[in-house]
This record gives structure tokens, sequence and C-alpha cells, in this order.
């Protein structure tokens, strides 16, 4: 997958939870640090100890990548907050956002449309690649349908997903990519 993202391309990770989007999320961006490239993993839904847990699940141990893989946890995470925090990162340096809808669930921060798309400049400009995680929405029964699709996505907020180069949606272990979201 990581052999698939270009420098500024925002992408999304979507499932319903415990489908593994955590996991994966970190094992493309433990791969990007491994190849040199710098790699963050701002999360709005774990702990830092949650993370260690999740990279010891996988086998990884982000000590042997020092200086190339970073954590946050912090509860400052915004869109402002990730262009601070990479506004040195070089060309190719890929973050993960986990995740999507918890962006603007503080009321200090600007609408969930103004942070992607202030997010999607910002990755424009400097080459960055941005992965969100991303929640499916509970009507999403996987009955009917092998894996959800880009109406799934759960927006408890408005968001022009065409923003986004593409979708990762991952169901009982399969995983399917959608390249147009505007349609």
């Amino acid at each position: 997958l990581l052999a698939q993202l270009r420098p500024g391309e925002l992408v999304l990770l979507a499932a319903r939870p415990r489908q593994g989007k955590t996991l994966l999320a970190l094992q493309i961006a433990i791969a990007s640090a491994g190849a040199g490239q710098s790699a963050h993993f701002f999360s709005l839904d774990y702990t830092p100890a949650d993370v260690q847990t999740k990279l010891e699940t996988i086998g990884a141990d982000p000590r042997r990548l020092p200086g190339r893989f970073n954590v946050d946890c912090s509860d400052d995470i915004s869109a402002e907050h990730v262009v601070h925090v990479l506004a040195d990162a070089p060309r190719g340096s890929l973050a993960v956002i986990d995740y999507l809808q918890l962006l603007d669930q503080k009321r200090s921060t600007p609408p969930l449309q103004d942070q992607v798309a202030e997010l999607a400049r910002f990755a424009n400009a400097r080459g960055v690649i941005i992965v969100f995680i991303c929640q499916i929405d509970r009507s999403f029964d996987g009955q009917s349908l092998p894996s959800p699709g880009p109406a799934d996505i759960r927006l408890p907020n408005p968001l022009d997903l065409s923003v986004f180069s593409r979708a990762w949606f991952l169901h009982r272990g399969m995983l399917r990519s959608h390249d147009n979201l505007a349609t």
C-alpha cells in the first residue's frame, strides 16, 4: 500500500470497528519509517500505551527507527496542530490521523471541512502524505454488500470527500480500493 501513495495525497482508511484499521495504518507508518521517511501517528482515540500495545501486536519496535516514527496522542490534535508538528517534515513524510470524525470534537476547533481543507493544502504544498482513519456508519450491515464504500462513511458533520485522492475500505480481512470519491 505504501508504494501506491504519492506525496501530497490525502487518503481515507475506512472500516467498522475491530476490522484492523489502526493496525493497518500503523503498519503503513512503520513501513514508511523503515524506508527512511518520517512517519507520524496522531491519535485522538488512543493513549501512547495503547499505541505501543498495537505496535507490539504487529511486531513493530519504533525504537529501531529513532527520529523517524513519532506518536502524538495529545488533546491538541487538530489541523493546526498537525500542520505545526509537520511544518519541517520532508517531502514524502507520512502522517496518520486517528481518526477523521474526532478532528472537530472540540468546540474550539474549526469545522471538519475547514480542517480537512487546511490539511489538503498543507499536504499538497509540502508533499506530505496524510492517511485518515475513518469510521463506517453503523447502518452498513456487511450482509448485503461485501464491503463498505464511500456512501457508508460516517459523517456526523459535512465533508466534501472529493478532497481525498483515494479510500481503502477494510472489511472481514479484505481491502478494497476506491480511487474516485467525487462520485
